[in-house]
């Protein structure tokens, strides 16, 4: 499937563009309006990237720190190093135990996509900015000659930004 999203500044751009696609004969089902008043990013399907991010680093988390734990603690354990040793032996063993648990949790961002959480990533968020700042989207979806012909519609209303997709 092939997409094309052109960013508009505002509704009345949207709806003019739409009118046109429609007068190109390109099928309406196959056009959509994201913005105020219309279609949320949600409605249409353009996933929050943060929420597969934020499930996978809680799933790391799941199992990584307490493995870091256990390893943290052995560690402590085996080398006999007595690195707190102001927290008496046991006491020591607890908090290499803990602080393994602390790099577990920071692998578990690591590893479980967090740093794309952190710093974002995709093309979903500069749209949903987009959506937030309250300019609108036109999204046209189908085959590849569909798309190119509504390329050439939708530059005549000087879209801040125009992209194709291919999944």
């Amino acid at each position: 499937m092939n997409y094309l999203i052109a960013v508009l500044p505002d509704r009345i751009q949207a709806e003019a563009a739409y009118l046109a696609l429609e007068k190109d004969e390109i099928p309406i089902s196959q056009v959509s309006i994201l913005g105020r008043g219309y279609k949320s990013a949600d409605e249409f399907g353009l996933i929050d990237p943060y929420d597969p991010a934020r499930k996978q680093v809680k799933l790391m988390a799941s199992w990584l720190i307490p493995f870091g734990f256990v390893a943290g603690y052995t560690f402590s354990l085996i080398t006999g190093l007595n690195t707190f040793a102001w927290a008496g032996e046991i006491g020591d063993h607890f908090i290499g135990g803990i602080l393994g648990g602390i790099s577990g949790g920071l692998g578990s961002i690591l590893a479980g996509g967090g740093v794309g959480l952190i710093i974002g990533g995709g093309d979903a968020v500069p749209y949903r900015n987009r959506l937030n700042a309250g300019k609108y989207l036109v999204v046209v979806q189908g085959s590849e000659t569909l798309v190119r012909k509504a390329t050439r519609t939708l530059k005549q209303f000087n879209p801040e930004n125009i992209q194709g997709y291919t999944t």
